[in-house]
């Protein structure tokens, strides 16, 4: 059910959509395109049915947190658009410092490809999906969740809520508000990425925000988990890994776990 469309605050022209539910708000951008929407359009539900993340894996969505999708019609191609994770994480980041009081979160990192965490527990995260139309370039829906005011529970990986952190106090952010800042943080940079163009800009900024250079990980890209350090991102956005050979590896997709020193558990960030 469709509750409001609007321009965006501030004085920008991207447009809003407000939904009370839907299946995913992924889907929603998706067939919106389909249909020759090309937006600027962010797309938000109060409920998502049936959210979505990467690998098929089902995103619980819990009432008060975020579920919002940005459709954007950038003139690349369908790998560059793939360039938008790291945007989108960037932006992210940005949208909850600007949400929250300087320092209040302790820990508040990126981890390749699309996640952003607390420490070693995952805050939210981000589903790129595109639609490519004869002709044209592809219509990219960028799906980002956030967890305000909850958590699942029976998550099979450390996961958290912004609540949930001793050092906000009594934290009071609201959907709109949240997303009223990403709308903002996620126009600075993708105006930056400048479709692709301007990608290194993007790289850089995500490596700042990322787990440091050596750090332990674990990547997982379907054929069995490979251990090793993590080095960095090449110039397209691949995940570089050190294994215990010496031997650098590339990795264009996969789950990365964060290990501390032992390589037997969790890395908690500080």
């Amino acid at each position: 059910m469709q509750r409001t469309t609007e321009p965006a605050k501030g004085g920008s022209d991207v447009r809003m959509m407000h939904l009370d539910e839907a299946v995913s708000t992924n889907l929603v951008a998706l067939q919106l395109a389909a249909k020759g929407e090309r937006g600027p359009l962010w797309i938000s539900a109060r409920r998502q049915t049936a959210g979505r993340g990467r690998s098929g894996r089902t995103w619980v969505s819990l009432d008060g947190n975020l579920f919002a999708t940005l459709l954007i019609n950038p003139n690349c191609t369908v790998a560059e658009a793939a360039q938008l994770s790291l945007v989108a994480g960037v932006a992210t980041l940005e949208a909850v410092r600007r949400a929250v009081e300087p320092g209040a979160v302790a820990g508040l990192r990126l981890k390749w490809p699309n996640d952003i965490l607390i420490g070693h527990q995952k805050l939210g995260g981000i589903l790129i999906e595109s639609v490519s139309m004869p002709g044209a370039p592809p219509a990219v829906a960028v799906g980002i969740g956030l967890n305000l005011i909850g958590h699942p529970e029976d998550s099979d990986r450390p996961v958290t809520h912004l609540g949930a952190h001793a050092q906000l106090g009594e934290l009071e952010i609201g959907r709109d508000a949240m997303l009223a800042h990403l709308a903002h943080e996620m126009a600075v940079w993708v105006g930056h990425w400048r479709e692709g163009r301007g990608f290194s800009l993007i790289r850089e900024a995500w490596l700042e925000r990322a787990g440091p250079a050596g750090e332990r990980v674990s990547v997982n890209s379907g054929s069995g988990a490979v251990e090793g350090r993590f080095v960095g991102l090449d110039e397209t956005g691949a995940l570089i890994l050190s294994d215990e050979n010496g031997s650098t590896r590339r990795f264009t997709f996969g789950d990365v776990t964060l290990l501390d020193k032992s390589g037997s558990g969790p890395f908690t960030a500080v």
